[in-house]
């Protein structure tokens, strides 16, 4: 099966360990995995701040870039929704809609496709921490992405999971909402937080680098001894491998 990736942003910028950890899972289980280097920003941030014209711009690249692609995967749901918001964004195009279309319609956020695609839950993989796991907005109101993180977690050997309170809750990131209302963005990361503190978890895991900088960046800020990881890191994690620290790579 051949599969193109879709790093994002912020994974190719601050968690390329991300990118590694998602192909070396998609290889493990019989992906051919490409990576397109003419790749670009998905729009999202024009989009949202309402630049739609120059947006357009951007998804006709990424349209022609990934027009080859059997499957698209990327490790952000919030990523993997823009794309399907190119049909949105084009309706008014008759032509280029229906390249949008069928971008859409096979591109997958990274454990959706595992689990509805490859039909695979349990990777064998190995964490003894209790953690927690925050459900991105995008994802999961967006994509409808809900039950595929929790499936393949629920399959790691010695991994404690406690139920986030409050999960259906914005972390406070947003995109360009984090830079625009900085007081409100705050309130709601700290709210997060007290959250994350209730489960006693020792780590927090989630599928949006977006999410995972905001909430991570907050808590390091605090000082407070909880983890921030991908689920990718997760599940792609042994017994000989240590719990990464926020943001970093497996040691």
């Amino acid at each position: 099966m051949k599969v193109s990736l879709f790093i994002t942003c912020l994974a190719d910028v601050f968690y390329p360990g991300v990118g590694k950890d998602v192909v070396e899972i998609l290889e493990r289980n019989g992906c051919e995995v490409s990576f397109p280097e003419a790749q670009t920003c998905c729009g999202q941030p024009a989009y949202n701040s309402g630049y739609h014209k120059e947006t357009k711009n951007v998804a006709k690249h990424m349209i022609k870039t990934f027009e080859s692609a059997d499957y698209v995967v990327t490790p952000s749901g919030s990523c993997g929704a823009m794309i399907h918001e190119y049909v949105h964004l084009f309706e008014n195009d008759e032509e280029w809609q229906k390249k949008a279309q069928a971008l859409a319609d096979k591109t997958f956020e990274f454990t959706q496709f595992l689990v509805d695609v490859l039909k695979v839950e349990d990777l064998g993989a190995t964490f003894p921490k209790k953690v927690t796991f925050h459900t991105s907005c995008h994802m999961t109101r967006l994509l409808g992405v809900k039950e595929a993180p929790i499936k393949l977690l629920e399959n790691v050997k010695d991994l404690e999971f406690e139920s986030l309170p409050g999960k259906e809750t914005c972390c406070g990131f947003g995109g360009t909402f984090s830079v625009k209302m900085v007081p409100i963005s705050e309130q709601m990361v700290n709210e997060k937080i007290q959250h994350i503190e209730q489960t006693q978890a020792e780590v927090l895991i989630g599928a949006d680098c977006g999410c995972l900088m905001n909430i991570g960046g907050r808590i390091e800020r605090q000082g407070k001894p909880i983890k921030v990881m991908h689920i990718a890191q997760v599940l792609n994690s042994s017994e000989s491998k240590g719990v990464t620290q926020s943001g970093n790579e497996n040691q």
